[in-house]
């Protein structure tokens, strides 16, 4: 009897779940991620002022440096963590999860660690390897960064199974304000000091540093506390589990055989990255452009078009980490319509922010290249039509950024591998090409980008669709692409009939751009609720959704309660 009744308190516990809590963590993490953008974009502009271009070269050899190692430690652990955590809580194992939590954070800890101290011991050896020796301060400063990196990833895959992105939106937006403000007064007392160009970089590297230990800090404290109300939950469920032990390196086992195939496809995609830069200089010089000429159209291309491009598949990751605990707590539950649903939200919702984007900024790309970099007229100019290629690929990384995740939840995780690896190839093969053709050239570069995105979706969606045979269906890709589509298009156009007249009216065509923008807006909202293109868990990403929804059922009862009067 005392069993039955711990049983039904249990699947009480389970139930009492926000069923919305993917969508909200969706909508948080999205607009934390669109604020942390903002403040990297802020940060660069003092930053360039104190340290120049020079100073700025060693700083930037120290964060890329430290991006490597940080993609190679926590590319993969945390999606990994976050899909047992969300396993075992949706069959009330926790215990389980708190053995697991434990092998994690020491995992995560001594690969913090471990990196901290290669970046301390050989910092000189580094910054000579990279051809910039005097970079080695900036090599200490940011150390240890990766260290605490390494536990905010650990804690973050831990909250991020209980659904939960609350903790790691707020944490980045501490470690993003924390580089900000402690990077720029920390580089303005080093000048004030009368130091060294390197030494100041490195005070500034050191803030970037700070940032990390305020959010690891802040997690650390919410872990805290959030375990104290899982620990009262523990009271009423099965005791049993706690006595199933299972030893810690059998836990070391399962997070490896999930992250390591994780991580290996992260690392395919920054080498994808890396192609342009090994090949566009090389490429570019054998059709006869100068090396000064093919330098200035790769900094072009890499400095302005290139971050807008990523801009918009960086706002799909909050949908992909929040899918993944999601799907695994409906795969461990045996729930295939919970699959479904899941599978169908998230493929849904990339469509909806990635298309009208990726519209947008392939007609708009010479204005909103004007708005970001006013005054460099001439890299406008060079990007604005590389750009404009680009933007077609933004669907195709953001369905990669999705359907990778969603692979991952079913464990299939060295399926990735494959199509990453197969459209690495095609990417490197076919900018080879491009770029040696001379009457295509530097635009090799963006159209290679969209024939490796398209191959590796659609190698994506072939995987995907063995998993979840059903989305295949017509309703599903109506609702899913058409819809957004066509929204898209008509809003794009009524944006144009705004733009076009008023353009030739102001010398400068950001505020026409900018109106157009707001007339594409509500053109594209208004006409995804004519198509019935938003649904009810849509409405629930937006703040008073709830609400909002609420009156549009009013309205909706009022219509038909007149029609039968």
């Amino acid at each position: 009897m005392c069993k039955g009744g711990e049983q039904v308190k249990r699947k009480k516990v389970i139930n009492a779940r926000d069923p919305d809590r993917f969508l909200s963590g969706v909508f948080v993490f999205s607009v934390s991620t669109v604020i942390v953008k903002i403040i990297g974009l802020a940060y660069k502009i003092p930053m360039i002022a104190k340290l120049g271009a020079q100073g700025m070269g060693y700083f930037n050899s120290a964060a890329e440096i430290y991006a490597v190692l940080c993609v190679i430690s926590t590319a993969g652990l945390p999606v990994a963590l976050s899909m047992l955590v969300s396993a075992n809580r949706e069959s009330g194992k926790y215990f389980a999860i708190q053995r697991i939590d434990r092998a994690a954070t020491a995992l995560f800890l001594s690969l913090g660690a471990t990196g901290t101290a290669v970046m301390l011991v050989f910092a000189k050896p580094i910054a000579q390897s990279i051809g910039n020796t005097d970079a080695y301060l900036c090599i200490l400063a940011i150390a240890p960064a990766l260290f605490f990196v390494c536990f905010s990833s650990a804690v973050r895959g831990y909250f991020q199974g209980f659904q939960n992105m609350l903790p790691t939106a707020i944490s980045q937006l501490i470690e993003a304000i924390g580089k900000l403000l402690f990077g720029v007064w920390f580089a303005s007392v080093a000048i004030d000091f009368g130091l060294s160009l390197p030494t100041v970089a490195a005070f500034a590297v050191l803030g970037l540093s700070l940032g990390t230990f305020l959010s690891a800090l802040y997690l650390l404290l919410c872990k805290t506390f959030s375990r104290r109300r899982w620990r009262r939950e523990l009271l009423v469920l099965d005791t049993q589990d706690f006595f199933q032990e299972k030893e810690k390196s059998g836990y070391f086992s399962m997070l490896l055989k999930i992250a390591i195939p994780i991580t290996v496809s992260s690392s395919v995609l920054s080498l994808t990255r890396l192609s342009d830069m090994a090949l566009m200089m090389r490429r570019l010089q054998r059709i006869g452009v100068s090396v000064m000429e093919a330098n200035v159209l790769y900094g072009a291309y890499t400095t302005l078009a290139v971050p807008v491009f990523s801009l918009i598949p960086s706002l799909i990751t909050p949908i992909a980490l929040a899918c993944v605990p999601q799907l695994s707590g409906a795969i461990e539950a045996g729930s295939r319509g919970g699959q479904v649903k899941v599978v169908a939200q998230s493929l849904r919702l990339t469509m909806l922010f990635s298309i009208p984007a990726a519209m947008g900024i392939s007609v708009y790309a010479e204005p909103i290249l004007s708005l970001l970099f006013s005054g460099e007229h001439e890299a406008v100019a060079i990007s604005s039509p590389l750009l404009a290629i680009l933007g077609l690929s933004i669907p195709f990384a953001g369905l990669i950024t999705t359907t990778n995740a969603l692979l991952h939840s079913y464990r299939q995780t060295v399926k990735p591998i494959l199509s990453m690896s197969i459209g690495a190839i095609v990417k490197i093969v076919s900018a080879y090409f491009l770029l040696g053709n001379p009457r295509i050239g530097v635009y090799g570069a963006p159209l290679s980008t969209l024939l490796c995105n398209w191959i590796v979706t659609g190698m994506n969606f072939a995987f995907l669709n063995r998993c979840v045979p059903c989305m295949g269906r017509r309703e599903y890709a109506v609702q899913t692409y058409w819809k957004p589509l066509g929204a898209s298009a008509l809003a794009i156009l009524a944006s144009l009939a705004a733009y076009l007249p008023m353009r030739n009216m102001f010398e400068q065509s950001i505020f026409p751009f900018l109106c157009a923008t707001c007339v594409a807006i509500v053109v594209y909202g208004a006409l995804l609720i004519l198509m019935g293109g938003l649904t009810k868990e849509d409405w629930m990403l937006l703040p008073m959704g709830s609400r909002i929804q609420q009156k549009i059922e009013n309205c909706k009862n009022k219509r038909i309660q007149i029609k039968d009067g």
